[in-house]
């Protein structure tokens, strides 16, 4: 089995925590977080922790805290043979919060996106040719996405859409019609089909889920619900259902729903049904959640061989 191309970005957050009240316009002492993010850079490291191939099509930047998100990836096994240093390359959200862990300031900087189009139009065609499938981060820019789906129809490759906000999906909803399998929580789906989505019951939401996502030609989508679970349906062999969450020890939610994508999709490659590869998704989320780290744990038997899956 090859890779599984991942396009997408790297974000890094910037925490400052003060010890006592924070002065707003004083001195505060207290302690200071850096911590790797961005979806698709979650994804990735999820990918490789679980045993699969992973090349991470993206930017760093030069300098000690991209040389740090970069030793981290490739010391988990993700291949960076496709990703290019370039300046802004990486996103940033500096917040400082007070001392009852509330956010009281941030700034926040967008990756810019001129190197990675570049590199697409540059290396696009050798990166789809040889994998086996296209995770895509569809919000980073349109033509960007524009350039993965022609490139995945070219080659035939499976894309499946992982999204950071709803932006670009709402200007363009012609997207959904080229994706595999799209997975969204509860208030993406609601903007998305236009109706409020939380603390429905799933049964509803699978309702809404099934019509809205036949009108749009949506092939496979999965819902996540939070603690109430995940409802799914395939359009190709008509199977819809809910998954209900796996029972956990809260520690951290924090990439959770990455883990999920990460552990669907690539039960899904393995030749999983939806139903079942979402199960896998939800164990996946559940054992994040039970530690302090926003990727999953190494599990590098998580997946069935091939032989067993398809």
């Amino acid at each position: 089995m090859g890779y599984t191309a991942v396009f997408g970005s790297v974000f890094v957050d910037i925490k400052g925590f003060p010890f006592g009240k924070y002065q707003p316009t004083g001195r505060n002492v207290g302690d200071v977080k850096i911590v790797h993010g961005g979806v698709c850079r979650n994804v990735a490291e999820d990918l490789a922790n679980i045993g699969a191939q992973a090349a991470f099509v993206t930017m760093f930047e030069s300098g000690a805290i991209g040389e740090d998100v970069r030793r981290r990836l490739a010391a988990r096994g993700v291949d960076l043979r496709f990703a290019v240093t370039a300046p802004a390359g990486m996103g940033m959200w500096l917040a400082v919060m007070n001392e009852h862990g509330d956010l009281a300031g941030s700034i926040s900087r967008q990756p810019d996106f001129s190197s990675m189009e570049e590199l697409v139009d540059r290396r696009g065609d050798e990166i789809v040719l040889g994998c086996d499938g296209i995770v895509l981060e569809v919000d980073m820019r349109a033509s960007i996405a524009e350039k993965v789906f022609a490139l995945a129809e070219k080659y035939g490759k499976d894309v499946y859409v992982v999204v950071g906000n709803m932006s670009v999906i709402l200007q363009h909803p012609e997207f959904l019609s080229k994706t595999r399998l799209f997975i969204l929580n509860e208030i993406e789906a609601g903007n998305l089909f236009g109706c409020d989505l939380t603390h429905r019951e799933p049964a509803r939401v699978l309702e809404v889920l099934c019509r809205e996502a036949q009108l749009r030609g949506v092939g496979e989508i999965v819902v996540t619900l939070g603690d109430a679970g995940a409802v799914y349906f395939d359009a190709h062999s008509g199977d819809a259902g809910h998954i209900p969450a796996e029972p956990t020890c809260m520690v951290d939610s924090t990439g959770a729903g990455d883990a999920f994508f990460s552990g669907t999709v690539a039960a899904r490659m393995r030749g999983l049904r939806l139903q079942e590869a979402a199960r896998l998704g939800a164990h996946l989320a559940a054992l994040t959640i039970r530690t302090e780290e926003s990727t999953c744990p190494r599990l590098e038997d998580f997946l069935p061989p091939m032989e067993a899956a398809v």
